[in-house]
């Protein structure tokens, strides 16, 4: 036993100050390494639930009651927020799997029941579609079938109540599934777009389904671009129907059908969104009209004009003069918009902030409710990017970035649109890559102001993947996924002058860049290639301050890059697959390969800590010898729930990462 185990009960709660016994206590009697000749020492700090909040991904109004589908929470829920009263008033609780949300609501034509779609990190074989009986919310919704497409993204419910559903799954073209309340089952209507990767949008009338789909998450190798098909209902007989001004659009992102029309809207790759009226009666007959924006969803209408949401907020198309115009609301930020709803000259508004707006349209004046405050549910969220300095410790989340004090744990939830998939803190400011298509938020908290956009870059590089900071150009790397259109970038963004650059597709037109890591001014990009084919995990070395390449590297692997650290004269890159390269960057030549799937598989995370290069995976916190490269386990079963990529982070000495939805604190001290 440790010697720390000897202190006494006093000694306990003296120590736990804001962290409490318990995390006071773990520290103290942690886990130990021991070799000849020394005495080294993991203690593992436990600082409480990374990132508390009640996050959405849908709303739905139906009578006077908006639905509220929940957002990377574990139970995953819908809740029912009562317009007159502004209250929660029921909540019902899915069983459906691993790191589950809900995208997609829809209510039967008598508005008894409302359907239930998930989506999900992983396939358990649960049902991933359920039904709430709206007459009895006490209780819970059942689950009445399941697609095999895992991610259920859309629904709708046709006339006679025949339920159909659109989502999909990595690798598969997208399925249109129809559930039959009558007979109670889930089939499968076919695959209309074979090159599609990704299926978000769904209408139904009493004759025809139509579907929606594109390239809205692996853009490049071969994906479609925007596809819509208008499916017979009873020969399931398969039509393209799509505009021709919108084929060159990655994705069909949202459909309605309303007063005789089919409302088509886009997602925008290199050129913006596009919002479109199709005549039911003659599908041919189509006006579409182009948008500022990177996408157009959610759709309600008054007698004069149709709204929708974007990345800008709430727009209005006039019926009569068929021009799309951005609602301006003076000081209200909707952040990412999920349910939009008309009722009596107001819009209900369901933000990914966490609250309802009710906005009166003619005199522009608001409500806002906050869902916790009206009684909705909070819980700690799987986490996303993560950074310490300038005495604090922050999560990303979904609409939100937590910050924990390091010295007296308080926790305060700050305001950010999308998602911080990485960040840095520099000079004791937050520096984050935003997705999507937000580009780089900054966060400094001695203004005592929300985070705000610090830079924004081409909307289709939507995804940073990972950031570095490069001390001697002074400038902050980020690494870049292009979703819609493959490959990638990188971002440099200098925080003195404010300068922002994007270099696109630094490593080739197929590889993202994964990982980015620097060294004496040169940036190390590591590549990803989210197609089956084609080259992958090429190193290429980049001055980041004019983008031009300095040399490039093909490893000869199977997998992409999952992470890139530098220590030394040394490159260290982990795969996918588990297999650790070293590169001396002197050389240039591969010097040291290992099978480390004892400890990683699949994405990761490496940093380096008084000389030592350690790395974080899905399961396991895990540390390189800095002269033999030997990997070893510094904390086994860590199980960081990670919404997207594992992270790790170094500040004073210690990693912090998460442990399950804990943010923990480790001060590993090696023998060597």
């Amino acid at each position: 036993m440790s010697e720390h185990a000897s202190l006494s009960r006093r000694r306990l709660f003296q120590a736990g100050g804001a962290l409490g016994l318990a995390a006071a206590a773990e520290s103290l009697f942690a886990s130990q390494d021991r070799a000849a000749g020394a005495e080294p020492t993991t203690v593992v700090t436990d600082l409480g639930p990374g990132l508390v909040q009640f996050s959405l991904l849908s709303g739905l109004l139906v009578g006077d009651t908006v639905y509220i589908g929940s957002r990377n929470l574990n139970p995953p829920s819908v809740l029912a927020f009562h317009l007159p009263t502004r209250k929660v008033v029921a909540q019902t609780n899915l069983d459906a799997g691993p790191e589950p949300s809900i995208q997609a609501l829809a209510a039967d034509p008598t508005g008894r029941y409302l359907y239930i779609g998930v989506l999900l990190k992983g396939d358990q074989g649960k049902p991933n579609l359920f039904r709430w009986d709206l007459k009895t919310p006490d209780k819970p919704a059942v689950g009445i079938g399941r697609t095999s497409d895992r991610d259920i993204r859309d629904l709708a419910v046709a006339p006679d109540g025949v339920v159909y559903a659109v989502g999909g799954i990595p690798g598969k073209a997208p399925v249109l599934w129809e559930y039959d309340p009558a007979i109670g089952a889930v089939t499968s209507l076919g695959t209309p777009d074979p090159n599609a990767n990704l299926a978000t949008a769904v209408a139904a009338t009493e004759t025809t389904v139509f579907f929606g789909a594109g390239s809205e998450l692996a853009g490049g190798g071969g994906a479609s671009r925007a596809s819509l098909f208008a499916c017979d209902r009873r020969t399931h007989a398969f039509t393209s129907v799509l505009p021709k001004e919108m084929e060159e659009d990655p994705s069909v992102r949202e459909l309605a059908v309303m007063d005789g029309q089919l409302i088509v809207g886009t997602l925008g790759g290199v050129k913006p969104a596009k919002f479109a009226v199709l005549d039911l009666e003659d599908l041919t007959s189509s006006t579409v009209v182009p948008t500022q924006d990177k996408t157009v969803k959610k759709f309600t209408a008054d007698a004069d004009h149709i709204y929708f949401a974007s990345t800008s907020g709430v727009n209005a198309y006039s019926k009569a003069d068929k021009t799309v115009s951005l609602m301006e609301f003076e000081g209200l930020d909707l952040g990412e918009i999920w349910g939009l709803d008309h009722v009596d000259g107001k819009l209900e508004v369901v933000s990914g902030y966490g609250f309802v707006a009710e906005i009166d349209v003619a005199a522009k004046k608001w409500l806002l409710t906050d869902l916790q405050e009206a009684g909705a549910v909070a819980g700690p969220q799987a986490g996303m990017g993560i950074a310490a300095g300038g005495g604090y410790v922050y999560l990303g989340g979904n609409g939100a970035i937590s910050r924990r004090s390091l010295k007296t744990g308080e926790v305060v939830n700050l305001r950010a649109p999308g998602e911080a998939k990485d960040a840095e803190v520099i000079e004791g400011c937050l520096y984050t890559g935003q997705y999507s298509s937000q580009g780089i938020w900054r966060y400094a908290p001695a203004e005592g102001r929300q985070p705000g956009q610090a830079a924004h870059f081409p909307v289709e590089q939507n995804r940073p993947m990972d950031t570095s900071w490069d001390p001697v150009n002074e400038l902050l790397l980020v690494g870049v996924q292009n979703d819609t259109e493959g490959g990638g970038a990188l971002w440099t963004y200098s925080p003195r002058t404010g300068k922002s650059v994007s270099y696109a597709n630094p490593i080739d037109d197929i590889q993202l860049v994964q990982a980015v890591a620097n060294r004496d001014g040169v940036a190390y990009l590591g590549g990803g290639n989210v197609t089956k084919t084609g080259p992958r995990a090429t190193i290429v070395a980049v001055d980041p301050v004019t983008g031009n390449e300095k040399w490039r590297l093909d490893p000869q692997q199977d997998a992409s890059v999952a992470a890139l650290t530098v220590q030394g004269r040394n490159l260290y890159a982990l795969t996918t697959t588990g297999k650790l390269f070293v590169v001396d960057l002197k050389t240039r030549k591969v010097v040291h390969t290992a099978d480390v799937t004892s400890v990683s598989k699949g994405l990761a995370a490496m940093v380096v800590n008084r000389g030592t290069v350690y790395g974080v995976s899905r399961t396991t916190l895990f540390r390189f010898h800095p002269t033999t490269f030997a990997v070893s386990t510094v904390v086994a079963g860590i199980n960081g729930a990670w919404y997207s990529d594992p992270h790790v982070n170094v500040h004073g000495g210690k990693l912090y990462t998460l442990r399950d939805r804990n943010l923990v604190a480790v001060d590993d001290r090696p023998a060597y």
